[in-house]
């Protein structure tokens, strides 16, 4: 059975920067890695701000033709089709799906705390990620309320130390997730 990991967090969560770092891993030598689709389609077409329907379809529907692509290989994502439902909660009906289906895609989810739960100096934004610090910690419970319920759910709190946290998510990845 192969082993299906995603990575998800708020924003300045440190998700892709660890996912990045996991590519390194010599026990995950042979997963296939999913880049964010988000970020893809709207550096791709910054309008979709504007049509949060469309957009969070757009997601579902290319996160689950790759991960359909994939076959029995073993993957890790940045981002899974559950968190489509976090942001948009309708597009799990418009889909014409449930989260119970969607929670057996996937081995295991690891949510990365955002930094800004550590407040505004730890907290950065850039040109396609530009949430407020309240809105970025609104993210993080809607994503941990989509996610919470699935059996093997983690969460690795936002820490000032980046390296610790790597330390604490690598060891679940390492310890609970890949045989």
């Amino acid at each position: 059975m192969p082993t299906r990991l995603v990575i998800t967090g708020a924003p300045a969560s440190a998700k892709t920067s660890f996912f990045e770092r996991l590519k390194s891993e010599p026990r995950l030598a042979d997963f296939l890695f999913f880049d964010e689709i988000a970020r893809q389609i709207l550096t791709e077409n910054p309008d979709f701000r504007h049509h949060w329907s469309d957009f969070h379809r757009e997601i579902y529907r290319r996160q689950n033709e790759r991960e359909l692509a994939a076959g029995r290989r073993s993957f890790v994502s940045d981002r899974g089709t559950v968190d489509a439902f976090a942001f948009h909660p309708e597009t799990m009906r418009a889909v014409g799906t449930t989260i119970e289906r969607e929670y057996g895609r996937y081995t295991a989810v690891i949510q990365l705390g955002s930094a800004a739960a550590l407040g505004e100096p730890c907290y950065t934004r850039d040109d396609v990620r530009n949430e407020s610090v309240a809105e970025a910690l609104e993210i993080e419970r809607a994503l941990r309320a989509a996610w919470s319920g699935h059996p093997q759910y983690y969460f690795v709190e936002a820490l000032p130390e980046i390296e610790e946290k790597y330390r604490r998510f690598r060891e679940i990845v390492v310890n609970n997730i890949v045989e």
